[in-house]
């Protein structure tokens, strides 16, 4: 079998990932479209010698070219495209991993109510976050040679940092030119320390202008990594092709691998196939190395897409001696714990553990999130008990993965008891995972009480506090109280977004009120077209009308998110699906609109097509009408 057939190949346990291990002893090779038998005809699986990748190890040669052709290994968005029986990768929405926020370590709760541009990183709701941590990652990669960045806790909200929360728009160039002009210190430090405050509050339009007036003075030097951070906040604000746009103006001698991989990941960040695999093709055409980051950004996007071509990428990376990192192991984890694939997801970790790498608290949070939504209580509660260590209390940063958890599993006593451990001092993080807790045990009374405590220590409150407390009333379908919040939110002058838009939708629909959540979601995008709803918020509405076999506004809603960019799974197309069975109507030319995007049958879809077939008039039904 292909899984095993290079197992007994060199090894790259110095490189920290045997993937020929990874793929026998864990299953990766269930992530890839080959047959057993592929002398037969070299059209397999979808999968076509001279258009397509081809995985067969002894093909691979050192280029990846635009141009797909045998023996090459360019990375095609239709490659392996064509899922098997083994993988139904429908239902991609139940791991949720929570991550400490960001703005913890700053104590801030600012948010930038006029950026374009903050929507995009929460826009895939369905997925797990395990996706999400990609943009710490890259903020990560952006920051690693700045040099050291003082703490908020050293600097605190410091005077350049203050400015630039104060002013807006065109006044905050003119502010900064003036602060310049009153001799206030300006060092590299600052700046960076002021742009990643600006980031982790997803303040891009404002990190941008500071950017770009900082390249405006002779006294600060632009690096690499700055060009860098300017095509990512470009790519948030202004869009891929601006950002593109910009690389060419970019002086040679720095436009370097760090710049193209940051345009990849935004690529990857709107699950955008064709343009993720042009910008890695180009690369490799450029000659730049391919680092674990820009595996990682591969694995994100075949995670999301088509889990086929993860063991690409992993062959990929062995060929090329491509050492992994610890968010490496985790997508891969994630992976077959969204597969249901338990003991492969725990081989995985066997793996890991023999190359010498100890999980870290975002893996074990991984486990134990799949291991709760697998029935295996008490495989998960012995990881969170092993994360939450002697004293909890000098371990804070692990309290909203563990409210999160332990409500998943039911375990009402837990969470009071780790709330009482936040509750003299919260965090935003802490906050936020209290109120969603509390909501998932039905307890919508603690979860108010939490989130008053949270509108008295915070001096303003976000789009994210309303929404938090506004999904609450959702899940509890609590319609009234909901409206109440919203108008809250709308007197407190907040800017009402995705994620406020997609509690609001499920509001509506748990009440009932379907036509009303596909209007407010259609208002919404209409008034501001720079942010797109989130997929779930697409998906609730779909899935609505297609219990009800409401194919004409099933369509509708289908082409909408068609138009938002939201159509590169299979889950939109099951859901379009789904009205037509219950519809009891034909779906003519159904498979041909799936290949038209690149999307073939799983086992789902395919049952789900063959019901549909059956709709189909043949003589005797016609005999008989």
């Amino acid at each position: 079998m292909w899984a095993l057939r290079r197992a007994s190949a060199n090894s790259i346990r110095a490189q920290g990932l045997n993937v020929a291990a990874f793929r026998a002893c864990a299953g990766l090779g269930q992530f890839s479209g080959h047959t057993k038998d592929k002398s037969k005809n070299c059209e397999h699986r979808g999968l076509m010698r001279d258009k397509w990748i081809t995985s067969n190890a002894c093909q691979f040669t050192a280029h990846f070219p635009n141009k797909f052709s045998a023996g090459s290994r360019s990375l095609s968005s239709e490659a392996g495209a064509k899922s098997g029986e083994e993988e139904d990768d429908l239902e991609e929405g139940f791991s949720e991993l929570e991550t400490p926020d960001p703005l913890e370590a700053t104590g801030g709760g600012v948010e930038d109510s006029d950026s374009s541009s903050d929507s995009d990183s929460e826009s895939e709701s369905e997925l797990s976050s395990v996706d999400e941590n990609a943009e710490e990652t890259l903020e990560a990669e952006l920051l690693k040679d700045a040099g050291e960045i003082p703490s908020t806790k050293k600097l605190g909200h410091s005077p350049l940092l203050k400015l630039i929360f104060e002013e807006s728009g065109p006044s905050l160039s003119k502010a900064l030119d003036n602060y310049a002009t009153e001799g206030k210190d300006l060092n590299r430090a600052e700046v960076y320390h002021a742009l990643l405050n600006l980031r982790r509050r997803k303040m891009f339009s404002k990190a941008l202008q500071l950017l770009e007036w900082i390249d405006k003075r002779e006294d600060f030097e632009y690096t690499e990594r700055d060009y860098a951070s300017r095509v990512d906040l470009i790519a948030k604000v202004r869009g891929l092709h601006k950002a593109e746009t910009f690389i060419d103006t970019i002086p040679k001698s720095h436009r370097q691998e760090v710049v193209y991989r940051t345009l990849l990941a935004n690529c990857v960040s709107l699950t955008n196939v064709a343009k993720s695999e042009e910008i890695f093709n180009k690369m490799k055409d450029l000659g730049f190395p391919i680092s674990p980051f820009t595996c990682n950004q591969l694995l994100v996007l075949y995670k999301r897409t088509d889990k086929k071509k993860i063991a690409d990428v992993l062959l990929m990376m062995e060929k090329d001696d491509i050492k992994p990192s610890l968010f490496t192991y985790q997508l891969l984890i994630d992976t077959k714990g969204l597969s249901n694939d338990i003991i492969g997801m725990e081989q995985i970790v066997e793996t890991m553990r023999a190359e010498g790498i100890t999980p870290n608290f975002r893996i074990q949070a991984t486990l134990a999130r799949h291991y709760a939504f697998g029935g295996l209580k008490e495989k998960a509660e012995a990881i969170l008990q092993e994360m939450e260590g002697d004293d909890l209390n000098s371990n804070r940063g692990v309290c909203p993965i563990l409210l999160s958890i332990y409500a998943n599993l039911g375990k009402a006593d837990d969470v009071e008891r780790v709330w009482k451990v936040c509750e003299p001092k919260p965090r935003e993080g802490d906050y936020l995972a209290a109120i969603e807790a509390f909501g998932k045990l039905k307890n919508v009374e603690k979860a108010e009480a939490v989130y008053q405590k949270m509108t008295k220590s915070t001096n303003k409150l976000s789009t994210r506090h309303y929404s938090c407390m506004l999904k609450v009333y959702a899940e509890n379908k609590m319609l009234g109280k909901g409206k109440q919040l919203l108008n809250q939110m709308g007197n407190s002058g907040c800017q009402i977004g995705p994620v406020a838009w997609d509690a609001l939708v499920k509001l509506y629909v748990d009440a009932g009120e379907v036509e009303k959540a596909d209007s407010i979601l259609q208002k919404a995008t209409s008034q501001n077209q720079q942010k797109r709803p989130l997929f779930s918020s697409y998906m609730s509405i779909l899935d609505q009308y297609a219990k009800r076999g409401d194919v004409h506004n099933a369509e509708k809603i289908f082409l909408r998110m068609k138009q938002a960019g939201y159509i590169s799974r299979a889950r939109p197309f099951s859901g379009l699906l789904q009205a037509y069975i219950n519809a009891k109507v034909p779906a003519y030319g159904f498979r041909e609109r799936m290949k038209a995007d690149n999307i073939f049958p799983n086992r789902t879809l395919a049952g789900q097509l063959a019901q549909v077939d059956a709709f189909r008039k043949n003589a005797v039904s016609d005999l008989l009408d």
